[in-house]
Parts: structure tokens; sequence; C-alpha cells
């Protein structure tokens, strides 16, 4: 399938299959409540899990390559939270026999690294609201080599083979490699499937696909993008980077990340951004900033330099950038 990269792709393709299995196992039978970090983001016994998962796959075949991944195992390790990582623990050696609590801690803090010229970065669950409320989530895997993403792959436990919500069905997966496509597979075996994105150029006729969470947006602004763009379709209302493997597959048009002015500081984080990015390029599609600049990986651990994010099926993005431009929404909301 891919002459480049071809192990990478086959790897990330396995470890966002494995992981979002498990996540599906533990989402099934968790009955505990989520820890909460410092910004109250909801953090499950799945997201420490499907890290620690990755982190051990990722030791085990590629050992000189870095994870730059989101979660790390210091509020896991504080005795309150003992029966959490019991459970974390429990759900690694179902897979690993072996593994121990300190093992499964260290899995999950090889993804404490930060980037260099080559590295992997790893969401564990992009949607951890969608996780929580049994709808749409993510794991996304990408691979970055000298500020550009090279390889992609995301598990969508809730998408059918046509990117479409079938929360329960078998679910889906969809790898990428730059340069030579993007495909979509199911959660098992080798029956693949060519995305492409949809040939829609009229903006009325453009299907948003928007956060169910109103709080990762400017209502604001959108509301003013929707008017400017003259768009008279309902929006597709889903969470994580489904969005993403959706628009890619033709099922939507544009996907607009605007910054909230609650947070008008806020950096993208690479891990939210990686995967789904080429995923949409190699389906044909376009994504940039909300100024029309490229996403920038080489920062560190977020996109500093870049505003928000547009990802289109590629015609319509001039037309969404000047919408943008139009409406004042390229460019950091003034604090409040």
């Amino acid at each position: 399938m891919f002459e480049l990269y071809a192990e990478e792709a086959r790897f990330a393709l396995q470890a966002v299959r494995r992981a979002a299995n498990l996540c599906r196992q533990i989402q099934a039978e968790m009955v505990s409540p989520a820890i909460t970090k410092a910004d109250q983001s909801p953090v499950t016994v799945a997201d420490y899990a499907s890290q620690s998962l990755v982190g051990q796959m990722l030791m085990q075949d590629f050992p000189r390559d870095r994870l730059v991944a989101e979660e790390d195992s210091q509020t896991l390790r504080q005795d309150a939270n003992g029966a959490t990582l019991a459970r974390v623990t429990s759900y690694i050696q179902r897979m690993l026999p072996e593994a121990d609590r300190q093992q499964v801690c260290a899995w999950i803090d090889h993804g404490g690294q930060e980037p260099e010229k080559r590295f992997w970065t790893y969401d564990t669950i992009d949607g951890t609201k969608g996780f929580l409320r049994g709808d749409q989530y993510v794991t996304a895997l990408a691979l970055i080599e000298d500020g550009q993403v090279v390889v992609a792959a995301l598990g969508c436990p809730n998408l059918d083979r046509t990117m479409q919500p079938n929360v329960g069905g078998e679910g889906t997966s969809v790898v990428a490699v730059r340069g030579q496509g993007c495909y979509g597979f199911g959660m098992d075996g080798d029956a693949r499937v060519r995305l492409h994105v949809s040939e829609r150029d009229e903006t009325h006729m453009a299907r948003l696909l928007r956060s169910f969470e109103s709080d990762h947006t400017h209502e604001g602004k959108m509301a003013q993008l929707v008017e400017a763009l003259g768009t008279n379709t309902d929006p597709v209302l889903m969470d994580s980077q489904a969005k993403y493997a959706v628009l890619a597959a033709g099922g939507g048009d544009l996907l607009f990340r605007l910054l909230s002015p609650a947070n008008p500081d806020y950096e993208e984080k690479i891990w939210d951004q990686a995967a789904g990015s080429l995923i949409v390029e190699e389906a044909g599609g376009q994504v940039t900033d909300l100024r029309g600049e490229g996403l920038d990986f080489r920062q560190g651990r977020t996109l500093r330099a870049n505003v928000g994010v547009l990802a289109s099926n590629g015609r319509l993005h001039a037309q969404a950038l000047e919408a943008l431009r139009t409406v004042g929404a390229d460019r950091r909301p003034e604090k409040p």
C-alpha cells in the first residue's frame, strides 16, 4: 500500500486499533468517575491505559523514537489514586500479563519527552467528553520528521466505514502517509478504501463540521462566519479528530477551530492536530491556521506560531479564509 514509511504506517494503524479497542473495553466496564486535571478536562482510566499501551508498543518496535503525548503518571502515582492505577494495570495485563504498576507508569511517562528531528505524537483519547458521553472520540497517532507530519493514523470506534456516526458499531480506522494517500479500514483486517474529500465549491451548500462542545469555539464569530459564507445547511456536531476523518471521506466540507474569547491565548497542542491534518491533506483537502499559514510543528509541544485551525476540502479554502478576514475571526480575540 505504501512504498515509503511502510513499517511506520503498519505500526501506527496497529497501535490506534489496539488502543481504540482497549478504550472500548474500558468504556463498557468503567464504573468509577474520571480524575480531574488542573485544566478541568476529564482524564479517565482509558487515557492512561491507552498511553501506556502505545508507549510500550513504540519502545518495542521503534526504541530510538521519542513519544510526545499529553499524560504523565504523576497524578496516577498519588496514594489517593491507587485504585485507578490498579485498574489501569489490570487492563494492560490483559494484553501484557507480566506488566506491573511500575512498568505501566514508565510506559505512560515515555510520552513525556520533548520533540526532536523525528518523533511520534499521540493523543490517548481525543474527545474525552465524547468518550464519557458515549459519543465520538478517537485515538490519534502521528510521526513527525523535520517539522512535517509524514505518517498519521486515527482509530475511530464510533464511526462506520463510510465515516458516518455509528455508536456501538464495528468502528473504523484511517491511515495516511505524506505523498501516498489516505485510506480507511475497519478495526480488523486489510480491506481498505481510498478516501477523497468532497468536490463541493459553493459556500452556501458547505457542510460545517463543528465541535459538540460550545466552549471549544467562539460562538459569536461562528454565527458571523455562517452568515458571511451564506451557509444554509445544518452543521455536523462531533467531538474529536473524528471530524477530520469525516472531512477526508467527503462527509463534510469545512472545519473551523476558532479561539474562544474565554481563552484567547490558547495554543493548539500538536497531538490534537497532527494526525487529522495529514489525513485531510492526503485525501485532497487543505489545512492551515485561520490566517492561511501552514501548521508549524517545529515549535515544541504546541502550535505556538499558529492561530486556530481551518480545514477544508481545498476548493472552499480561499473563500473560507476571506470569510474569516471579513468577520475578524482570523486573529486572537480580545480578552474580556
